[in-house]
């Protein structure tokens, strides 16, 4: 488990670490209009190998995927650090999040390998804790090694974190013996090109549109019609393969669909807080960046701990009315957040994350828990890189949605702004709010309401997303889900040289 949380650690804090870099970087290697790509790249790798590191570690088993992505991984970071100008910076971040898409799933489904159903909660609440701590440590880390030290050291820390890691997995995980299949595996490499390509192009129109080029612009209609196009060849080429990446099971079996929807919709409303509310607290509510910081980190505090208690729950009312139990509550959170007043104290939207976390935390866990306990060994990789594979997806739908929302809020409401030649995206009014003297007083006043406004127009379409994850449960999940209790769900790995039985090998299911 020491292992697996240090795996996730390295994933966790990527995410968090460059950001308050970001300027000394870009004065070191130039390249400010492309800079964003250090994280689209990042994300862009990560998501899109998701599913291919899933149907790999069903075939192969989870262990070499794993020590497979920590050397990817550090050998990214490796290069990361020697990085010469952007362009090969950007390169190698790609590198990164190719190792880094292996960290995450695998481990995920590592987790639910080793500890039985009613562990798995407290396990996975740990993982979730790796996430939460990161949160918060990554900015302050990574500021203080760009300020103090150089930038270059943000990757370079990565390297004894994840050699301890790759020791640790290499020498203590034994994954137990499973019969050896009658055939030799194949793998699925169009179909894997397929994907990565479809995805690839999508993401990278979800992330740039609107950005670096106008939604309806050439480039943009392009990417989503070459994308759409894709997609309909990668069905194609998944219903014939013989080992698809994608098995149309995911899809057609009840639970796994509906979870999928479900935590889709979750990466969309997650958007709001984790985008728009540093935004908030620093324009609206005048806050400096780290005060900004903790008002969302709160929500990462409560998370983990409402996930470790969440079994108390669903082993009460099962996992369908559970997940449906912490969406709802955070639904009527969402709702609240517009009716704060205004400009209000930074404990009003600090006290609607800490409930807001707990809500998500009873929802989220569930479900993964639940989803992996309806599949067997051979299908438990794949099943969590879907249900990982959609949340992501969901979050950079999010980013674009919810980024012309607030745009589009913005634009009307500065139609009638006191002056002219005010900025016109929120980015660009959250810079003007930074310096005292760029405007007048009482234009300075009216940015910050219109602010206000477009980011409870945002949470408004939060809850909406959190309407779809409810709908979706209520229409499409089972009452109850069809867990399987398999005899290699114990605490401790059995003997690798041992081979179950015919009655051994057999699950028993049972309803939740």
């Amino acid at each position: 488990m020491a292992a697996l949380m240090l795996g996730m650690a390295l994933a966790a804090i990527d995410g968090t670490i460059v950001s308050t870099a970001v300027p000394q970087i870009v004065g070191d290697l130039g390249g400010f209009t492309v800079f964003s790509w250090l994280f689209s790249g990042y994300l862009l790798a990560v998501t899109v190998t998701l599913p291919l590191y899933g149907k790999l570690s069903d075939t192969f088993g989870r262990k070499p995927v794993l020590i497979a992505g920590i050397i990817l991984f550090l050998v990214g970071s490796l290069l990361c650090a020697a990085a010469w100008n952007m362009a090969a910076l950007i390169a190698f971040r790609i590198v990164q999040g190719l190792g880094g898409g292996a960290l995450q799933g695998t481990i995920q489904t590592i987790a639910a390998d080793l500890y039985p159903l009613k562990e798995r909660p407290r396990i996975q609440a740990r993982l979730s804790t790796v996430w939460a701590t990161s949160s918060v440590a990554g900015p302050v880390a990574g500021g203080l090694l760009a300020g103090y030290a150089d930038w270059r050291w943000i990757f370079l820390i990565n390297l004894p974190v994840g050699a301890v890691a790759l020791w640790r997995v290499v020498r203590h995980l034994q994954e137990p013996s499973r019969p050896r299949p009658a055939t030799r595996p194949r793998v699925d490499w169009a179909g894997a090109l397929a994907v990565f390509a479809t995805g690839a192009l999508l993401l990278t129109a979800l992330v740039q549109g609107g950005v670096a080029w106008p939604w309806f612009s050439a480039p943009s209609l392009g990417l989503f019609g070459a994308s759409a196009l894709l997609a309909a060849l990668t069905v194609v080429v998944e219903r014939r393969a013989a080992e698809p990446i994608i098995p149309g099971w995911v899809w057609r079996r009840r639970t796994i669909a509906s979870v999928n929807l479900a935590l889709g919709a979750m990466g969309l409303l997650m958007v709001a807080p984790t985008v728009f509310l540093p935004t908030y607290a620093q324009s609206v509510l005048g806050l400096g960046p780290i005060a900004a910081e903790f008002v969302l980190s709160v929500m990462t505090l409560s998370w983990p701990v409402s996930a470790a208690f969440s079994d108390r729950v669903y082993n009460r009312i099962g996992f369908r009315r559970t997940a449906m139990l912490g969406m709802g509550a955070a639904l009527l959170i969402l709702l609240a957040f517009p009716l704060l007043p205004y400009p209000g104290e930074a404990w009003h939207p600090a006290l609607l994350m800490l409930l807001l976390g707990a809500a998500l935390g009873l929802f989220q866990l569930p479900l993964i828990v639940g989803v992996q306990s309806t599949v067997g060994w051979a299908e438990r990789g794949t099943t969590t890189a879907s249900v990982l594979f959609c949340r992501q997806v969901g979050q950079s739908i999010g980013a674009a949605l919810f980024g012309a929302i607030a745009n589009g809020v913005l634009a009307a409401r500065l139609l009638d702004a006191p002056v002219d030649g005010l900025p016109g995206d929120l980015d660009a009014v959250a810079r003007t709010l930074e310096d005292p003297g760029a405007v007048s007083s009482a234009a300075a006043e009216y940015l910050r309401r219109a602010v206000d406004a477009a980011v409870d127009h945002v949470y408004v379409g939060a809850a909406g997303a959190a309407a779809l994850a409810l709908l979706a449960l209520i229409t499409l999940a089972p009452r109850r889900f069809p867990v399987i209790t398999e005899p290699s769900d114990s605490p401790t790995a059995p003997d690798p040289a041992a081979t179950p039985t015919a009655s051994e090998a057999a699950p028993a299911r049972q309803d939740r």
